[in-house]
């Protein structure tokens, strides 16, 4: 019975030990990614180009551009260069979750709003 006890004990400490998400937060600090939600019901698409200090976003039409200050390698704050409205005006913070090879999951929020959102991103250079 002890030897019992003592083989189901390794064994659940072998299944607790999991690897801890990815977060190769680098491979994605710059280039040309595409993001998709849904709003209002509908689902919609936005491209965008990030360098390390710009992105520019694409959207039905329209392209924004904001800057990029990272407050380290899988965080970052979007303020837009051209607000139009009291909405666009507040920052957007980003933080990285966890990483693949060709895309990444992040959480997102306006900076002093308290809801966080959660999105993936997919790389496509």
């Amino acid at each position: 019975m002890t030897k019992f006890i003592l083989l189901a004990t390794i064994f659940s400490l072998f299944l607790s030990c999991k690897q801890p998400p990815q977060r190769n937060c680098s491979d994605f600090k710059t280039g040309e990614f595409s993001f998709t939600t849904i709003i209002d019901g509908e689902e919609k698409k936005t491209t965008f180009n990030r360098t390390l200090d710009t992105e520019v976003d694409y959207f039905e039409g329209h392209r924004d551009t904001s800057s990029v200050r990272w407050i380290n390698d899988c965080e970052y704050v979007l303020k837009n260069k051209n607000p139009k409205n009291k909405a666009e005006e507040k920052s957007i913070h980003i933080k990285i979750l966890t990483t693949t090879d060709s895309t990444y999951t992040f959480e997102y929020n306006a900076i002093g709003d308290t809801r966080k959102f959660k999105g993936t991103a997919h790389k496509i250079r």
